[in-house]
């Protein structure tokens, strides 16, 4: 995909770093947003070691004058936009009945606000290439919790949303997909089991031993295996997909 730019949204750790290495083998140039810049450094090492331009920007996608402003340095950059994966966007797993509203917003602003205005932002400049679109979900979507409430109903919006953007699509030529990850060996699912464990009197291994046993999955997945699926998502050779949620999660989800 020579002369190919790719936005990859929360690039700076986890899913959406690792999306960036592996796209940085397809694509000429990825612009990297992720409100850590220091951290958008290093997978900006990595994508240009791999033979790709890197553009870093430093940016709160939650801000609402930040998607264009990210769109407008893609573009003032390499002229063009080819695909946009919105990854960013880590909701907090607090109770239904604990949450606040504050906390509320913070979740609504980031993955869903902030996936909607980078879409927008960045439609006329996809139309023109053809070009695509991931949103980021998760399986929380297809099956809320109390105790994860906010991860669910703002995951089955992303769905929701990419629906409506994929319908527009069909019109404009512009391909919309969202993907549904099971639990993933993140950086940020470690500290959190690292937290969790000395809480309940065990170690870290039996955490993950309990956690794995309460989702029915053999193993957590890893980073890269998520990013292969978006690299696919966004390859020639699926540009029939569009309107599809993909769920990746090692069998987590039991119904058909």
């Amino acid at each position: 995909m020579s002369n190919s730019v790719a936005i990859i949204t929360g690039a700076s750790q986890g899913i959406g770093q690792a999306t960036a290495q592996r796209l940085a083998r397809d694509f000429s140039a990825l612009v990297l947003v992720a409100r850590n810049r220091a951290n958008l450094e290093e997978t900006a090492q990595a994508v240009r070691a791999a033979g790709a331009q890197a553009l870093v920007i430093g940016a709160d996608l939650a801000e609402p004058q930040a998607a264009q402003a990210v769109v407008d340095q893609a573009l003032g950059a390499f002229g063009r936009i080819d695909a946009l994966l919105n990854i960013a966007g880590a909701v907090p797993q607090i109770d239904l009945f604990e949450m606040t509203d504050a906390q509320w917003e913070d979740g609504l602003a980031l993955k869903l606000h902030g996936a909607r205005r980078l879409t927008i932002a960045a439609w006329p400049a996809l139309r023109e290439a053809k070009g695509s679109v991931v949103l980021m979900s998760g399986n929380s979507a297809v099956f809320p919790k109390a105790p994860y409430a906010a991860v669910g109903t703002i995951n089955a919006a992303i769905v929701a949303l990419a629906k409506a953007f994929s319908d527009r699509g069909i019109t404009d030529g512009v391909q919309v997909n969202s993907v549904l990850p099971g639990p993933v060996m993140t950086g940020r699912r470690l500290s959190y089991l690292k937290h969790w464990a000395p809480l309940h009197g065990v170690s870290v291994e039996e955490a993950t031993a309990r956690f794995l046993k309460q989702a029915g999955i053999a193993r957590y997945g890893e980073p890269e295996e998520i990013a292969e699926l978006m690299a696919f998502l966004v390859s020639p050779g699926a540009r029939w997909m569009t309107g599809s949620t993909l769920r990746m999660d090692g069998g987590e989800v039991k119904s058909i």
